[in-house]
């Protein structure tokens, strides 16, 4: 059975901030449910208050927004290709980037330049995709998920080749980041504000994203002007993976795993999507996150890892769902 759009935008929306609560009242340190509470009495420790909201709050939001940016960018980029398959990850999105954020932090770059050096390669990773793909005119999805899976092959060995010539000194740091970390996420407003103002723009192109999913002759029969459109997809996947890199490193099948969970147990339709996707994405990082620092505490692992482990087997779990019938 279905769940119908506004039931599970709501159902979205409780689970996030149940996540978001959890994740603030958990850990190795002092701070509790009780620790939360009193600190919206306003009678809280000072130490406790500041692990909650200096140290707990601004990782669990970072861990949102990366992992709404991911399901959204994961969303676009499936109409993007008309493939259930595709994601920032799987397409290399996320290797383009990673290799140009990881080149300017060795060469000395921080802040600004390293996010604008992942978002250049981001996006040039795409266009590399598309351009290869269509090297005889035409391209079909299929061939388009194919040249991703190479050319994220190829962003990986260049990445174990920079790790070859780091320092051992950066090595530890470099490998975690890879990994997906949120230790070193400085503040999480970059991502929350993309996300927002990107789902906000997905809603307002939501029935024009509709009808780009049913292809280019389509979508162009039916009066939309697929090349700007396309244009506007690249550049909002490109930004949004971009920003997930730089915030967390490689994490992967948040944008496989939940636009295909949100489509099975709902709708395709892109004005339920998109907020189901927001809500479900940033979730989910939120309760790997969480696992992640409080599982083996006080040491962490790499939440990449924890997506991997849970993404996996859900992925396939809702392949083979999908593949019997409806829900």
């Amino acid at each position: 059975m279905r769940i119908q759009p506004k039931p599970l935008i709501a159902l979205a929306a409780g689970t996030a901030a149940v996540t978001l609560l959890v994740a603030v009242s958990t850990g190795s340190g002092a701070a509790n449910w009780d620790t939360v509470w009193q600190i919206v009495q306003g009678t809280a420790e000072p130490g406790a208050r500041d692990i909650v909201l200096k140290l707990r709050l601004p990782r669990a939001l970072a861990a949102f927004g990366t992992g709404a940016s991911l399901a959204l960018a994961g969303v676009l980029m499936q109409v993007l290709l008309r493939n259930p398959l595709a994601d920032p990850y799987i397409l290399g999105t996320s290797g383009g980037a990673a290799v140009a954020a990881l080149s300017a932090m060795i060469a000395g770059a921080t802040g600004f330049v390293v996010d604008l050096s992942a978002f250049a390669g981001s996006l040039g990773s795409t266009l590399l995709v598309f351009m290869i793909a269509r090297s005889d005119g035409a391209w079909t999805p299929g061939r388009l998920l194919l040249t991703g899976v190479v050319v994220a092959a190829g962003w990986s060995a260049t990445v174990s080749l920079i790790i070859a010539m780091t320092p051992d000194a950066n090595l530890r740091g470099i490998l975690f980041w890879l990994m997906g970390d949120f230790s070193f996420a400085a503040s999480p407003m970059p991502s929350l504000l993309l996300v927002t103002g990107a789902g906000a723009v997905g809603l307002m192109l939501a029935n024009s994203l509709n009808v780009l999913a049913t292809g280019d002759r389509q979508a162009a029969l039916l009066g939309l002007s697929v090349r700007p459109m396309r244009i506007t997809v690249y550049f909002l996947s490109a930004l949004l993976t971009a920003v997930a890199v730089t915030t967390a490193g490689t994490v992967g099948f948040i944008g496989l795993v939940i636009p295909h969970l949100i489509r099975l147990i709902s709708s395709a339709d892109h004005r339920s999507l998109i907020p189901g996707a927001i809500l479900a994405g940033g979730s989910l990082l939120v309760i790997a996150d969480t696992v992640a620092r409080t599982i083996v505490a006080p040491r962490q692992l790499p939440v990449g890892a924890i997506t991997a482990i849970v993404g996996v087997p859900l992925f396939l779990y809702l392949l083979r769902r999908s593949q019997s019938g409806p829900v």
